[in-house]
């Protein structure tokens, strides 16, 4: 059965770090993280310095700190200090997002919510907190569905819905043809490295009998296969480019230890040994000179 995902490429299933409130009674260190923070400001009023930028902020705002975004929070007021709640968290990716990041469109890093979500998302906010005071059994579970209702109403403030279902209107052809092309330059940059399928499929959050079938239905081949034609045509241009190197050395520079592998490889899908190949092209350069 196939499932429409429809705010996802895969399914939605975060690994959240850590959850907590917070009374801002100084001034934070200048940092960054590589996984998402949030910081929702459930009360007073504060400043946040986001990548060098000074925002103004208060209750019902929610500050987004993507991977590598460096911030801190800035105390304003010692008397009624800024009460935050904070969540880390990884392994998501929305449509027509960067991986692991939360963007809105006028490129900012802080939403403000209306009067509506605002509620909602500090009653998951303080289930949270609740959960994670509590001894209860599956308590990491419960913080993780709040945190994904939470992130999902947020969504839902940053997308603009008319434009959004337009866009999934061929979602199944989309998806796939992003994934393709996403496997082909992981291929092209990453030919001269180990790869195998399962790795391909830890990197897209794939399954490896789902990336088989939409590669081979885009491309016609498997990824494997379409690995090897880039490592050979690599080593088509070694042969001539460096007539001096080893076959052994050549099958190193494209993926391959095992240079008798190599060869075999090679004279299968050109009908010559690499050294053959490499000799007779060059008698074909010097008899044309």
């Amino acid at each position: 059965m196939s499932i429409n995902y429809d705010l996802t490429y895969n399914d939605f299933n975060p690994t959240v770090f850590y959850v907590s409130k917070c009374k801002m009674t100084k001034n934070g260190v200048y940092h960054n993280h590589d996984y998402t923070e949030l910081a929702y400001i459930l009360s007073g009023k504060g400043k946040y310095l986001v990548d060098g930028i000074e925002y103004d902020v208060e209750a019902g705002d929610l500050v987004i700190c993507n991977p590598g975004i460096m911030h801190t929070h800035i105390v304003t007021n010692t008397k009624e200090p800024t009460i935050e709640f904070i969540a880390g968290f990884t392994d998501y990716h929305f449509k027509n997002m960067t991986q692991n990041s939360l963007e809105i469109k006028d490129g900012t890093c802080i939403l403000k919510t209306t009067a509506e979500i605002k509620q909602k998302i500090m009653m998951h906010c303080y289930a949270m907190i609740a959960e994670k005071e509590s001894c209860n059994v599956g308590k990491y579970f419960m913080i993780k569905t709040h945190l994904m209702q939470m992130l999902l109403l947020v969504m839902r403030e940053i997308v603009d819905n008319e434009d959004y279902e337009q866009s999934t209107c061929n979602f199944d052809s989309y998806n796939k043809n992003h994934a393709v092309k996403k496997i082909i330059n992981y291929l092209n940059e990453n030919y001269n490295k180990k790869i195998s399928l399962e790795q391909l499929a830890h990197n897209m959050y794939l399954s490896p009998v789902y990336i088989s079938k939409i590669f081979k239905e885009e491309t016609g081949e498997s990824p494997i296969n379409y690995l090897i034609k880039i490592r050979l045509e690599k080593a088509k241009d070694i042969l001539l480019k460096d007539v001096n190197s080893s076959i052994k050395n050549i099958a190193n520079q494209v993926g391959y230890e095992d240079a008798y592998h190599f060869s075999k490889l090679f004279k299968k899908y050109y009908g010559i040994s690499p050294l053959h190949y490499r000799k007779k092209e060059l008698e074909m350069r010097a008899s044309n000179q």
